[in-house]
């Protein structure tokens, strides 16, 4: 079932008390008039969608991107989402509760991190706010267009395309973007996972290929 809009979601969740209900009304409270066309942006719906689920994730993936400092969470929240900044007290909350959880001594987080760091079209502050947003998106339960908060698979596909190029294609066949992080990092590592030398002859293809609703 498709997501709802995430900018939509995060306005609802900085605005609560606000009356304003509908999705127009709450993409206006949190994109200046003049940057509504920034809702059709994947990268800027990537980063309001894993801020706006930072509480439904657990551990230390429940900070709102994990991998940013203090400093860095303010820059990101006064660059491109000026008005969460009456709720920064509880982003930064929640980034101090994700670091005091502590991690499991054997997450993929900084692999995958360092994967997708490895693999930016564009090299700068935003590809760096978003591979740390995939790496933590990935650390959570569903497919990972679902924990970015985007509506559906293909914005995720044209993100990826368009920040992490030379990933998308490596992922010629398509790939469940979690199964195809998961398979480069064991490469990477010359640990063998697949049961058979073809995806096409593999018994577990529509785990790794399948639709993701």
């Amino acid at each position: 079932m498709p997501c709802k809009n995430p900018l939509a979601a995060m306005a609802s969740f900085l605005h609560a008390d606000s009356g304003m209900n509908t999705p127009d009304e709450l993409l206006a409270l949190l994109l200046p008039a003049g940057r509504r066309e920034a809702a059709a942006n994947p990268s800027l719906l990537a980063l309001a969608g894993t801020l706006a689920r930072a509480p439904s994730r657990r551990g230390p993936w429940r900070a709102p991107i994990a991998g940013l400092n203090a400093a860095e969470l303010d820059t990101l929240i006064d660059t491109l989402f000026p008005l969460a900044r009456p709720r920064r007290a509880l982003l930064q909350q929640w980034r101090e509760e994700g670091e005091a959880a502590g991690r499991q001594r054997h997450d993929e987080f900084d692999d995958l991190l360092a994967l997708l760091e490895a693999h930016q079209t564009y090299p700068g502050r935003e590809s760096h706010w978003l591979a740390r947003a995939i790496a933590t998106a990935s650390m959570a339960d569903n497919h990972l267009w679902q924990d970015l908060g985007l509506p559906h698979r293909a914005v995720l596909n044209t993100l990826m395309q368009t920040r992490f190029t030379a990933l998308k294609l490596k992922n010629a066949g398509d790939m469940k973007w979690k199964k195809f992080f998961y398979r480069q990092l064991c490469e990477q590592a010359q640990i063998p996972i697949c049961k058979s030398p073809s995806c096409a002859t593999c018994t577990d293809y529509t785990a790794c290929f399948g639709a993701e609703e």
